[in-house]
């Protein structure tokens, strides 16, 4: 049997160029060298870049530019574009030690919940790793302290955020729900949600698969979030459904931010792959009701309210009673 070693350049190309994740050669400042066809298809959004570190966002930069001068193998999470879309999503990186000075960078796409869950427990037990590696030396004490606190920091953020679109997850955004409830209860201020559902969403995922409906699902995260006013929140509620919390907002004010949602996303055509698509929203809305309301209570309102919008034609809003 071949061992690694025996293998050609062709052949490691060829192995490379079917794995599902982005692989790059660099230099010790971070210089492409070669990469594969999943790295290729997210470096045609950045076609100037020269770098691996011209392919992050800034804040992200710095960070990829200190772990290319370690000599030790580097893990840590982050966001990175490895799909055809504008959306980057959030990935496992690797940066390896290879010969003559070079490195091997590997990003590979945390897709699903289990996924998430399996990093933030790397993520902590690396945390655990540095507590220990600080007591033993004082000198390296501050270096430790300051990567261990941005693990953690990684580790917060993966917990909380939704890995498919980017977005607060349902323990997130119900926690928000709850917290602005009790305010809007507190000072009697004005509060109010929608609840937001991806029109004919099973037929996509029939007719399409999987694959194609999360690209759908990723694509309306994207716009619900590029489009709703600073103090509003969008988060993902679960399946295709989503929950916007509008503070010191009425049910009009709402309505009327509904009504631009619905004709944003109907403008905007999906491409996955060989497909392309038109999606459309159904949105339900709910005011809180100070004395009256629960967070539960404002919630169902509007989930009520936007099966109303659904069993109505759906592509429109509806106001919960």
């Amino acid at each position: 049997m071949r061992s690694i070693s025996d293998l050609s350049k062709h052949d490691l190309e060829t192995l490379f160029d079917h794995i599902q994740a982005a692989i790059a050669l660099v230099d010790r400042d971070g210089k492409l060298i070669s990469w594969n066809s999943v790295f290729e298809t997210g470096k045609r959004q950045y076609p100037n870049a020269e770098r691996l570190q011209d392919l992050f966002l800034q804040r992200d930069a710095d960070l990829v530019r200190a772990k290319l001068m370690e000599h030790d193998k580097e893990h840590w999470a982050g966001e990175f574009a490895i799909t055809e879309t504008d959306a980057a999503v959030l990935c496992d990186f690797w940066l390896i030690p290879a010969r003559n000075d070079y490195k091997i960078f590997i990003a590979e796409r945390i897709a699903t919940e289990a996924d998430a869950e399996t990093m933030v427990g790397k993520l902590r037990k690396q945390v655990r790793l540095y507590q220990v590696e600080s007591e033993y030396s004082k000198k390296l004490a501050r270096n430790k302290q300051i990567e261990m606190e941005a693990v953690l920091a990684q580790a917060q953020e993966v917990a909380h955020v939704d890995p498919l679109t980017f977005l607060p997850n349902r323990r997130t955004i119900i926690k928000d729900l709850q917290s602005e409830v009790m305010r809007a209860e507190r000072y009697r201020s004005l509060f109010s949600i929608s609840v937001v559902d991806i029109d004919n969403f099973k037929m996509i995922n029939d007719n399409y698969g999987h694959p194609v409906g999360d690209e759908v699902l990723r694509h309306v995260a994207l716009l619900l979030r590029d489009s709703i006013r600073h103090p509003d929140v969008v988060g993902r509620y679960g399946g295709e459904e989503f929950i916007i919390l509008l503070p010191n907002s009425d049910k009009h004010a709402a309505a009327e931010q509904a009504a631009r949602l619905c004709r944003e996303i109907r403008s905007h055509t999906v491409r996955s792959k060989d497909h392309e698509m038109r999606v459309s929203i159904s949105i339900g809305i709910a005011e809180f009701k100070v004395g009256e309301d629960s967070w539960h209570s404002l919630l169902k309102r509007a989930d009520n309210a936007m099966f109303t919008a659904k069993n109505n034609g759906r592509d429109r809003w509806v106001i919960g009673d």
